[in-house]
């Protein structure tokens, strides 16, 4: 691996979220993510996320894309039910981010 890594999908980058929280994967999850939205991670991982082998079974459900930002809705292995990530492009990569208070997802 080296750091000509091809551009990751907004769908690819949320599994790579996803997968890398649930397995305590730090390293992989603060490169896909916001200064801001890691910090989140970090604070409930402890307490959700023992850490795990298992596959995600990531199921997109839907997505939206408009300029710099896209939502993705979808379900994994981990919970029951389905998740929504705001994404946001950070130097031309998706990364996963904090969504404003008042902010809603497109769905």
């Amino acid at each position: 691996m080296g750091c000509a890594q091809s551009q990751l999908s907004h769908t690819e980058t949320a599994k790579i979220v996803v997968e890398s929280f649930y397995m305590n994967d730090n390293s992989k999850l603060k490169k896909h993510t916001s200064p801001e939205s890691y910090a989140s991670f970090m604070s409930v991982q402890a307490i959700v996320a023992p850490g795990t082998d298992d596959a995600s079974n990531f199921k997109l459900i839907k997505e939206s894309v408009n300029g710099e930002t896209a939502w993705v809705k979808f379900s994994t292995s981990y919970e029951d039910n389905p998740e929504t990530f705001k994404l946001v492009k950070i130097d031309g990569q998706w990364k996963v981010a904090e969504k404003g208070l008042s902010e809603k997802s497109p769905f």
